[in-house]
Order: C-alpha cells, then sequence, then structure tokens
C-alpha cells in the first residue's frame, strides 16, 4: 500500500491538478492524505468535488506551518511505502513506478525535478543543476539541496523520524528525513526529473535555504539535527 501525504494551504490554484497526476499513478487500496492547515480559500471544496476516494481530509489543528502539517499527515499514513507531495506541483508519468522499483532496493530515494513557472511553463531542466546537492550524511549537513516532494520511503525510515524534532525554527521535514534515511538506512538518488516543481509567489519553501540567515543560525541549525540524530541511536 502506499500512501502519499500533502500539506495544504490556501493550495486552490493548483490542487486539482496536482491531484489528478497523483491519482492516475495509484492503484485502488492506495491513499492520499490531506492535512489542511486552516485554508481560507476554497482549497477543500475543489478537493472533495473531485470525489476521490483514496483522499482522506484531516483538519490540522496543532502548531501552524507546513513542517507541522507534514508531520500530521505522515502521522495518518497506512502505507508501507509513504511519498511525499507539494500541494501546487505535478507527477510526471511513471514517477510512483520508478520510484517504487528503486525501494525495494533502498529505503529512501529521491528524485531531480524539472522547474516551472506558476502557468506550468518549464523554466528549468533539472533542480539538482541548479542547487548541486551533496550526497551522504556529511554532505547533506553541509548542503540542504534535496526536495521533499521528490522523496519517498519505506515506513521504517518514518518509524525512525517520528516525532520530529519539535522547534520549527532549526528542523525542516524534508532535511530531518534525509538526515534519519542517510544515517540509518539506505538512500538512492535519482537523477530524472520525476516532478514538475512549480515556482511562484506562494510556496512555503523555495527549496534552499534563505540567504539571509546570519552563519550562527545556519550553525545552529545543523547542530541542532545532528543532536536530535544521536538521541536517535538505538531507538
Amino acid at each position: 500500500m502506499i500512501s502519499v501525504c500533502i500539506a495544504t494551504y490556501n493550495g486552490e490554484p493548483f490542487i486539482a491538478a496536482q491531484l489528478e497526476s497523483i491519482v492516475a499513478q495509484l492503484s485502488p487500496e492506495d491513499e492520499i492524505i490531506i492535512s489542511d492547515d486552516g485554508s481560507t480559500d476554497r482549497t477543500l471544496e475543489v478537493v472533495q468535488a473531485l470525489d476521490f476516494p483514496c483522499v482522506r481530509i484531516l483538519h490540522h489543528e496543532g502548531e501552524h506551518g507546513y513542517v507541522s502539517n507534514f508531520e500530521n499527515a505522515l502521522r495518518a499514513a497506512r502505507g508501507d511505502v509513504i511519498f511525499l507531495s507539494d500541494q501546487d506541483d505535478l507527477w510526471k508519468p511513471g514517477k510512483v513506478e520508478r520510484c517504487c522499483e528503486a525501494l525495494k532496493e533502498v529505503d529512501l530515494v529521491v528524485s531531480d525535478a524539472c522547474l516551472t513557472d506558476a502557468d506550468g511553463k518549464e523554466i528549468a531542466p533539472s533542480f539538482f543543476a541548479l542547487r548541486k546537492p551533496k550526497q551522504g550524511l556529511a554532505g547533506n549537513l553541509v548542503k540542504f539541496g534535496y526536495l521533499g516532494c521528490c522523496m519517498a520511503f519505506r515506513r521504517h525510515v518514518l518509524t525512525k523520524a517520528l516525532p520530529f524534532p519539535p522547534n520549527r525554527k532549526f528542523c525542516t521535514h524534508d532535511n530531518w528525513l534525509m538526515l534519519v534515511a542517510e544515517a540509518f538506512f539506505k538512500t538512492r538518488v535519482l537523477n530524472e526529473p520525476l516532478v514538475a516543481y512549480r515556482r511562484h509567489t506562494e510556496n512555503a519553501s523555495l527549496g534552499s535555504e534563505n540567504a539571509h540567515r546570519s552563519a550562527l543560525h545556519r550553525i545552529s541549525y545543523r547542530l541542532y539535527l545532528l543532536s536530535h540524530l544521536l538521541r536517535r541511536c538505538g531507538r
């Protein structure tokens, strides 16, 4: 069983196209979990109008923000394989098949993505080419370079990662999941753009650290995550 976890907040313009691109790749026993963080637009009305039987809607009532919202969705996942998805991208055909094939041999897989503008027009063929991510635990601590919307992983990775470290200032869901997988499991990077990553003014995350953050913040961020990784040893 596959669980696709989506954190939504005011995603009305794009959520229908995203869900359609996902549902086309799932089987009847799979599920899509949507955790909504109090949208004030028609996001949930659009989702309900699609009437996809595999969709479960959760109303997130905890700490607001996309990291806590993703954690809420992940806690409800029932699948053996979990995919993360943003509300405003598009999954390319074959994404699920390609990732599930890789997950027969590894525990977490992350793919490349092409970048599009708000209208879906491609503006860059490869996120990796722009971001130049570093592989391995040390590489990811030096430079966080992978997108959560391009990740899929097996349940034992999620079991190890939950609960997320509580300080959201120093922990994003995708960086934490990648570090847990690199520290304790096997990972694989797919140099194929399996997601069309939409860039627009309302993105919750731009897939990289904010340039205005101080060196002290960046160091504290890494030390915080590393300390929580060490606490997971032997758990």
